[in-house]
């Protein structure tokens, strides 16, 4: 195994091999069980135990369960940290699956398109929301937004038994859900349903009404407990241009909100969108929709466009033209309505503060692209009137690392209303708020996961040839034209049964024992004692063991480790070929 290494310097306390009486070679590192944190969990912003509910999936026979039972556990493994699983198996970028280690052997995991199916399966099956305690606690809380982050704080607190009301200024719950990601995307009723949960523990949501408007805020503070704000980021902002109060032109929010209300928008034949986020995206994709021609104009090249890759791939199909580093000048009207814009091309020069290259106009170099809409969709913010004493300075609400606000410690927040993010960083966010209040009205301690400080299992620790090559299940998408016929008909199906088992299987455990055997099976010197019962912990019987590190070396999940019996301190790896180094 070429286990010491004679051209290594030593590192640490770490002691090198010895020989023994007997004539053999013996190392004073002995195994040891090192549980890791997986990196799809790792790269999740809501920190979802992603290694646990596939293997719910992929171990049911052999802990002999039925296939619905471990959907069920799947389904409840999640709720613990998102009510949204149907929702977010649709519209999360799923920046998990960028870091699975599979990706370095056959592709990553499908985790985006298995949890859908187990929300769609929760939804189905009609699976409740579990609740944390029967207990029902005297405080209330008011929450202030019916978006991600508002509902998902109002789960975590009326599962764990408390009073919720949510006041939600729009006619719906679901803030930027249900008002800026398309029905294509996301349908009405996977969304309604999943709210439906929510409010199903108790959770009071009051639509039509606008704290600060509609409401005083400080009537809201006085009769809560807690108040949280997550009025999101619904505000679209201007190109700044004169001209652009014409009644064909709008915000990309504006836009997207006036189609998923049922308004009826004449777009006309020509639509220009500016901008290269999802927004942008979303907006050009309803526009095709809506029987028009789509040109998006965005200032940089294609490699810094910050809208979700597959979105951009998917309107691309369509029939959306991007035009690059171009960057919009003027507006040119025909009466009251823009007819055309005049755009000033650009080239890229250093990066700026986003870490993207910045765009700089190349001198007199200009383009007009003419159009019947124009939708500038280049960024959002929240609307703060009534709330804007929550604002720090000209920055948006601030709060510390538990969301509570830094300007009123009654108060807590999450969401766009702090940054823009993700549906899921939303969702995180809200929880955390929601744990902070528990936390602070019983007076206890908030509740630390352990495992998110545990190593994170990287490739070098994975022995892939130990696993069969099996290639990823891809969810089936309607052909453009398909697309394009309805509004709302969503593009992307849900994955088989047969699928997700399958992808399930795929998972290689990362960093957590699976029971292979491979440990036990390999050790010559019966070292490893397997148990009776599979999925029970291996332990070894070290006075047997000569520190050979082959257990270590095959085990293909990474989990187990050796370590220095008189220092504790756990050998080093080569990063490249994952080999314990010695100290020589």
């Amino acid at each position: 195994m070429g286990l010491v290494k004679k051209d290594k310097k030593p590192l640490g306390k770490i002691r090198g091999t010895s020989t023994g009486t007997s004539g053999v070679e013996t190392s004073p590192l002995r195994p040891v069980h090192v549980p890791k944190l997986a990196p799809c969990r790792s790269g999740c912003p809501n920190g979802t135990k992603i290694r646990e509910i596939l293997l719910a999936i992929s171990q049911t026979e052999d802990r002999g369960r039925t296939y619905d039972e471990s959907y069920r556990l799947a389904f409840e493994i999640l709720a613990e940290r998102n009510p949204f699983p149907a929702v977010c198996g649709r519209v999360c970028p799923h920046p998990c699956e960028e870091n699975c280690n599979r990706q370095y052997k056959d592709g990553s995991l499908n985790i985006h398109s298995i949890e859908r199916f187990i929300g769609d399966y929760a939804l189905e099956h009609k699976f409740p929301l579990p609740k944390l305690s029967e207990e029902k606690y005297p405080e209330k809380i008011a929450v202030v937004g019916a978006g991600p982050a508002g509902l998902s704080c109002a789960y975590q607190l009326a599962r764990r038994g408390y009073k919720v009301t949510v006041f939600e200024a729009f006619s719906k719950p679901g803030g930027m859900l249900r008002y800026g990601i398309p029905k294509y995307r996301l349908p009405e009723h996977i969304l309604d349903a999943e709210i439906k949960r929510i409010e199903d523990l108790g959770v009071e949501i009051i639509c039509n009404t606008s704290v600060g408007k509609d409401i005083p805020y400080q009537e809201i503070r006085e009769k809560y407990d807690a108040v949280f704000v997550g009025i999101g980021a619904h505000k679209g902002k201007n190109l700044g241009l004169p001209g652009e109060d014409a009644p064909n032109v709008f915000t990309g929010t504006e836009f997207l909100n006036m189609v998923n209300s049922g308004r009826t928008i004449e777009v006309g034949k020509k639509v220009l969108v500016v901008g290269g986020g999802d927004t942008a995206i979303d907006a050009a994709r309803v526009s095709r929709r809506l029987g028009a021609e789509v040109t998006i104009l965005y200032r940089r090249t294609r490699n810094e466009m910050p809208a979700i890759e597959e979105e951009i791939v998917g309107a691309e199909e369509e029939g959306v033209n991007i035009v690059f580093l171009v960057a919009p000048k003027e507006l040119i009207l025909d009466g009251e309505k823009v007819k055309a814009v005049k755009c000033q091309k650009m080239q890229l020069g250093e990066p700026d503060e986003s870490g993207r290259r910045r765009p700089v106009p190349i001198d007199g170099a200009e383009e007009t692209y003419e159009c019947d809409t124009l939708i500038a969709a280049i960024s959002q913010e929240p609307d703060f009137y009534g709330l804007e004493h929550l604002r720090e300075g000209r920055d948006w609400i601030k709060v510390d690392e538990n969301f509570r606000s830094i300007k009123d410690p009654k108060v807590y927040s999450g969401g766009d209303d702090l940054e823009l993010g993700l549906v899921t960083i939303a969702i995180y966010q809200g929880r955390m708020a929601a744990e902070t209040i528990h936390s602070t009205f019983r007076g206890i301690p908030i509740e630390k996961d352990p495992e998110l400080s545990y190593p994170i299992v990287t490739k070098d620790r994975i022995v892939f040839s130990y696993y069969t090559e099996k290639f990823r299940n891809e969810a089936l998408r309607l052909p453009p034209e398909e697309r394009l016929a309805e509004l709302e008909k969503e593009i992307t199906c849900t994955l088989t049964e047969e699928q997700v088992i399958e992808e399930a299987r795929r998972c290689m455990s990362c960093g957590s024992c699976f029971d292979c055997g491979t440990c036990w099976s390999i050790c010559q010197d019966q070292v490893i004692h397997k148990p009776v019962q599979k999925f029970q912990t291996y332990t070894f019987k070290l006075e047997l063991c000569k520190g050979c590190n082959k257990c270590a070396e095959a085990c293909p999940c990474g989990y187990i480790e050796m370590k220095d019996p008189f220092t504790g301190q756990i050998a080093p790896r080569d990063p490249e070929t994952g080999k314990v180094i010695f100290a020589g």
